[in-house]
């Protein structure tokens, strides 16, 4: 072989094996020492691109769910603090409950409205006060709010709640007091062949209609105008339910004169041979009914001879009342018969049904005059007195006929339509508060009902809204923290080091380095053979 002395190839290329042992050993130990395995781009340009991008997801699912706990505090105050309101709405209901009991005087009914406003007040500061970081929740300026959870853009859960304030919760409220008609005359028609006939605000022709929010619900056609059929065919509707939307009827009548007697039979003769026989009967239709619930027959009435003489029918206000009572228990007919203080007769049906009553004469006469003076005024709120004059065999009627009152009721604003249906005398839809409750009467603590009841069913809507955004939120947190977790850990598995591997590797590159070390000493003594030649 050459023998040279100024160029060692063999401690040259030795040397070179050191400095890149010597490399892979550095860079060993430092994945040792910061357990990342991609120290520098060069380490692994792809791996280096894949990792950094995982710990972009991984951060941003990170940051994600730290947004959505402050969504879910913000939330949870929310919620607490609607339920307050909830909590105070039921002490209101409770009270105009109380305040419908006509067993309260005045000033008791007062003391429940003083009560009842200071509730208000507290609901109305509530909603008006609540809030996080300085942001209102309750007094509906939190609408349209986004929590942004994921990673890329647009993904995000939008927040809504509505006003819970007491200027905002109430019902919109269409009410309708009931009218009365009466026959005016005693008429030789049956009273209901004649309602149909004439009568077209308390009787459904096949025209007429009654219509919520689109929705037909006034019964069936050919028969009286009930209001308890209208709001049982609104509070049955699925479609009305759905929309928050329900009815209540009720029919009190209290008679619009003291009683003294129900009729009064005036006899005429015209000579000794004259004569006359008078069958009186009250007959009694409750609801849409087509035909008598039941009936109350007077003492058959007989008149001879001539000259003028008179005779009055039910006279007795108390008698009338249990007769009326034991005939609609027996019947099961849905109707009580009380008195007023004023010794005023009362009529209440159970479900607001209508109260129709129709007094029916059966005259024979011969040779004589009969008159009759029917107090349907004394029967029936809003009817007035008939008298008729009878001098043939005939059967005559006169009739009245009340309808209940109705009042419909809904969270959100509703409409109604009808044709041919006045006799339930129903207003246009009417927004009203809380503000606007007053229990001072019978009449506007039922209302106060409705409001209540359509504000207690806003609140826990908005209640359950929040409360399901709350666990929609708390699942997006759980998936994601998921998410995170297995993100962090395929970007381990790129960027950092994996011991095992890595140390063995050390341990080769040391020995590498060792060797190296060893026969670069074996490479830098070559020349010294030189001398041997020179000897």
């Amino acid at each position: 072989m050459a023998v040279k002395i100024n160029f060692n190839e063999a401690a040259a290329q030795t040397h070179t094996a050191l400095i890149r042992n010597e490399r892979l050993m550095n860079k060993s130990l430092l994945r040792l020492s910061t357990g990342v395995r991609i120290l520098n781009a060069s380490d692994d340009s792809a791996g280096l691109f894949i990792a950094d991008m995982l710990g972009t997801v991984a951060a941003a699912l990170e940051q994600g769910n730290r947004n959505i706990q402050t969504g879910i505090s913000a939330l949870q105050i929310a919620e607490a603090n609607a339920g307050q309101i909830y909590t105070k709405l039921q002490e209101i209901y409770v009270r105009a409950q109380n305040a419908a009991n006509d067993i309260n005087d005045p000033n008791a009914r007062n003391a429940l409205q003083r009560e009842i406003m200071n509730f208000v007040d507290a609901i109305q500061k509530i909603g008006t006060d609540t809030e996080y970081n300085g942001i209102k929740l309750l007094d509906g300026s939190f609408t349209g709010k986004t929590i942004h959870y994921g990673v890329r853009m647009n993904q995000v859960v939008t927040l809504n709640i509505s006003s819970l304030k007491a200027e905002d919760l109430g019902a919109y409220i269409a009410q309708g007091t009931g009218k009365t008609k009466d026959s005016g005359t005693t008429s030789t028609t049956n009273p209901f062949s004649n309602w149909a006939q004439s009568e077209d605000d308390i009787y459904i022709g096949s025209n007429d209609y009654f219509k919520v929010n689109g929705i037909q619900v006034q019964g069936e056609a050919s028969k009286l105008v009930d209001a308890y059929i209208i709001a049982n065919n609104i509070n049955k509707n699925d479609t009305l339910k759905s929309l928050g939307i329900e009815a209540s009827a009720n029919n009190t009548s209290i008679a619009e004169t003291a009683f003294s007697k129900v009729a009064a039979i005036t006899y005429s003769g015209t000579d000794e041979n004259s004569s006359a026989t008078v069958n009186f009967q009250l007959d009694f239709y409750i609801g849409n009914a087509t035909s008598p619930k039941f009936s109350i027959e007077a003492t058959q009435i007989t008149f001879s001879g001539t000259g003028t003489s008179s005779q009055d029918v039910f006279t007795d206000l108390d008698d009338l009342i249990t007769k009326i009572n034991t005939q609609a228990s027996n019947a099961n007919a849905p109707v009580v018969a009380s008195k007023s203080a004023d010794g005023k007769l009362v009529l209440k049906t159970t479900n607001g049904e209508t109260i129709a009553i129709s007094a029916k004469l059966e005259v024979t006469v011969n040779g004589a005059t009969i008159n009759a003076t029917i107090n349907l005024d004394q029967l029936l709120e809003g009817a007035s007195s008939v008298t008729g004059t009878i001098d043939a065999t005939t059967t005559q009627y006169a009739h009245a006929v009340k309808v209940g009152n109705l009042t419909i009721g809904g969270v959100d604003n509703f409409t109604v339509e009808q044709s041919g249906m006045g006799g339930l005398g129903i207003s246009d839809v009417e927004r009203k508060n809380l503000y606007s409750i007053n229990v001072t009467t019978n009449t506007g603590a039922e209302t106060a009902l409705m409001i209540v009841t359509k504000a207690l069913q806003k609140t826990d809507t908005i209640r359950a809204q929040i409360g399901a955004t709350m666990n929609n939120l708390q699942a997006i947190f759980d998936t994601q923290k998921t998410a995170y977790d297995n993100t962090k850990e395929a970007e381990s598995v790129i960027r950092n080091t994996d011991y095992a591997s890595e140390m063995s590797n050390f341990v080769s590159y040391q020995i590498r380095m060792q060797a190296t070390i060893a026969m670069l000493a074996q490479a830098n003594t070559l020349p010294q053979l030189v001398l041997q030649l020179m000897r």
